[in-house]
């Protein structure tokens, strides 16, 4: 089943679509809620069915950096949790739009691999970019999966 740009660019838009939709659900029902959204997002588009998911967070660090789980990247997320005490919630930071500025696209047959940048707008206007690379799978379903998602702020020198 092969992956298009076009399908990348849906799955770029759908992330963070997504993280729009756990910001608001957290304003409006709070962590319960924000939770329940968040896990029905992971499983939509992340491919921990697939196996474990390659996933830096930008803002995780020490032994937690990397997550494998989908309990991992519900925490990242989220936040409050005891496990993943030093997350505070990337994904209920109000956030309200994200464009993405591609670098470069990598395609062969189901899987494909994105890097560019991630800019995140909150409900303040104020602007975080962020460093991304995803890699996707399309599942046994044909639906695209993340596995790989790197993430980290730009280099300040």
């Amino acid at each position: 089943m092969q992956i298009t740009q076009a399908d990348i660019e849906e799955a770029l838009t759908i992330w963070g679509n997504g993280k729009i939709t756990i910001s608001k659900a957290f304003e409006d029902g709070g962590i319960d809620a924000a939770r329940q959204v968040a896990s029905a997002n992971i499983d939509n588009y992340y491919g921990y069915g697939l196996g474990p998911v390659l996933f830096k967070p930008t803002m995780a660090n020490g032994e937690q950096t990397f997550r494998p789980t989908k309990a991992g990247a519900l925490a990242y997320f989220c936040g409050h949790s005891e496990e993943y005490p030093l997350d505070n919630g990337f994904a209920i930071m109000g956030w309200r739009a994200m464009e993405s500025i591609p670098s470069a696209s990598f395609i062969q047959g189901d899987v494909a691999m994105w890097m560019g940048w991630v800019k995140l707008t909150n409900k303040d206007e104020s602007i975080t970019t962020v460093d991304k690379s995803f890699g996707y799978k399309k599942d046994e379903t044909g639906t695209l999966r993340i596995v790989l998602h790197h993430s980290s702020l730009p280099y300040q020198p």
